[in-house]
């Protein structure tokens, strides 16, 4: 089988997207199929392209065996609206024109959001092939960018609603990421039968642990800190600015406690002058690191923070994270409500608290700051909570069935 895998974001980028076309992508090639992944120059998010990409318009390369081809688009840092649009738009048109006269014969594509407009080219380039489309949803485009109040523009926002609407039903399967996410799609008219739920997962071997976290802390420095961690991007949507205030809460009489805010993003300027302006000297942020890092920087932290801000849309997102975080058995808590409050939930794991709550988060810091016991239970039960369901292996044994369903 031959699987074209278009999406914006791709290694040495890090996140969720670009984690999971790499980690489905390399587990196909080793069951023999031939995977081109056709996407953009590494930028995101801080809008710059390393040195080995530059001043290339298309460029191939070979990761583990899977085909990588990059287009041309407009890099831009992960803040500014419009100059991100233009990033999606630039890679969505020489997408197109890569994807139709570059990648040679394919036998299905697969377009992965978040934004849309990746699914636009996909099906372009599905019409020209004439092969099946599979719109994979990861973000409900507009709804999301309307609920964070990028986008307020009534007749834009009809335009793209119908775009969306088009991509459901020009899909031959549409593939999300949560549960949730089938039953706003179904409620919108599109068949229950062309829809499928392939969540995100973690690799068990990548995120495991091989020295105990005070080594790992005395290692890195932080030998004689609890320490409370977020990593990942520091955006629009994930409510930072509650953090840096539970952090102030908890400075005079926890100063040992110290939160660790590491990662790139569209509000880590505002954060950095919001806690030197708050002489918060118990906050500490870090440049994003690689994924190969990722499990040292887990192992050495007591808590783990997984924050959304309180709005409707993200009560059907699961951030892929949890699973990492359980895989390395962590102890979180989860500021976000819906179905990864579920997961956490049931395989008890972590602490639900409430979103944008400063106050609920410091008692749900402190839960586990003055249990310990409790914090290692709720660690070993998430570990054997993805290997039971979210081991990345049998999640991409599941996808290439689909693959093979649609093709038959």
């Amino acid at each position: 089988m031959k699987i074209l895998y278009l999406s914006q974001y791709f290694p040495p980028e890090m996140g969720a997207p670009s984690a999971r076309v790499y980690e489905l992508a390399r587990r196909w090639v080793k069951q023999g199929m031939e995977v081109t992944v056709l996407t953009g120059f590494p930028n995101h998010p801080t809008g710059i392209i390393p040195k080995a990409y530059r001043g290339r318009w298309f460029m191939r390369e070979d990761k583990e065996g899977i085909r990588v081809m990059r287009t041309f688009l407009y890099a831009t840092a992960n803040k500014g609206f419009l100059k991100r649009i233009l990033s999606y738009l630039s890679f969505m048109i020489s997408g197109i024109i890569q994807g139709v006269w570059r990648t040679g014969k394919q036998d299905v594509i697969i377009a992965s959001s978040p934004q849309f407009f990746v699914a636009v080219a996909g099906w372009v380039i599905s019409r020209f092939k004439g092969i099946p489309f599979i719109f994979e949803v990861r973000d409900l485009w507009p709804e999301s960018i309307v609920q964070l109040g990028q986008l307020k523009n009534k007749w834009i926002i009809r335009i793209l609603e119908a775009m969306e609407m088009y991509l459901y039903q020009h899909a031959v399967r549409v593939i999300t990421v949560t549960d949730t996410t089938v039953e706003i799609l179904r409620s919108r008219g599109i068949p229950g039968e062309k829809i499928s739920v392939i969540k995100n997962g973690v690799d068990l071997n990548l995120f495991t642990s091989h020295e105990n976290s005070e080594a790992t802390k005395k290692r890195l420095g932080y030998f004689d800190k609890f320490i409370v961690s977020y990593i990942g991007t520091l955006g629009l949507s994930h409510a930072n600015n509650v953090t840096l205030q539970t952090a102030a809460l908890l400075q005079e009489s926890h100063p040992d406690i110290l939160f660790l805010l590491v990662g790139e993003g569209a509000e880590k300027e505002s954060l950095i002058e919001t806690a030197e302006k708050e002489n918060l000297t118990n906050v500490v942020f870090l440049d994003q690191i690689s994924k190969q890092e990722l499990p040292a920087y887990y192992n050495m932290s007591d808590i783990v923070l997984v924050t959304l801000r309180d709005l409707p849309l993200f009560r059907h997102v699961i951030p892929s994270k949890i699973f990492e975080i359980m895989a390395m058995a962590r102890p979180m808590i989860i500021a976000v409500d819906g179905e990864a409050r579920a997961i956490i939930e049931i395989a008890q794991a972590g602490i639900f608290c409430e979103p944008e709550h400063p106050q609920a988060l410091k008692e749900a810091v402190l839960s586990f700051y003055n249990n310990a016991h409790l914090a290692c239970t709720y660690g070993k039960n998430g570990r054997r909570f993805v290997e039971a369901f979210f081991d990345r292996d049998k999640l991409a044994d599941d996808y290439l069935e689909i693959l093979k369903q649609v093709l038959n």
